[in-house]
């Protein structure tokens, strides 16, 4: 391809008003991109929500609109659910990669809840860049909650077990 035919592909992808155009033949490939690459907007930061305390209790009928009792709901959940866990130990992701319970498709997971583990023993494997890391267990005791399903992708410093330790 010489410099003419160059300038007329460019010509062209600019009085089309083409983002990106692809040419091939035989050996010589030629990619045009027009516009500045894509930016994307950041994320905005989660927002800290302080725990809601009541003075006194409400004495005779009461009407509490919906969406305050729903919120009062979910932070009450919310509150149970971490005294619940503040005596487990959780079992984290190394790794950046995907969450297998099992050593093959068919097979039995390692592990399943309600089941005592010992530490080192292997509680599943993070497939990641075609290489399958096996994760052990780094406290004995009951497997008491698993945070992620089969096949799910999996980031540094997730959880994936909640593990009780023996007393």
């Amino acid at each position: 391809m010489n410099q003419k035919e160059l300038r007329d592909l460019i010509e062209f992808v600019v009085e089309k008003d083409l983002t990106e155009f692809e040419y091939e033949r035989g050996d010589v490939k030629v990619r045009i991109r027009r516009g500045a690459p894509e930016q994307f907007a950041p994320m905005a930061a989660p927002i800290a929500v302080a725990p809601v305390t009541t003075a006194a209790p409400v004495v005779g009928p009461a009407v509490q609109p919906a969406a305050a009792a729903g919120a009062a709901a979910t932070i009450a959940s919310g509150t149970r659910a971490g005294e619940a866990e503040a005596g487990l130990h959780m079992v984290t992701s190394p790794i950046v990669g995907t969450f297998y319970e099992a050593p093959s498709p068919g097979s039995p997971p390692f592990v399943k809840v309600g089941d005592e583990v010992t530490a080192g023993q292997v509680l599943c494997i993070i497939e990641a860049m075609k290489l399958m890391n096996e994760i052990e267990s780094d406290a004995g005791g009951e497997l008491v909650k698993r945070f992620v399903n089969n096949g799910e992708p999996v980031e540094y410093g997730q959880r994936l077990f909640a593990v009780r330790p023996r007393s």
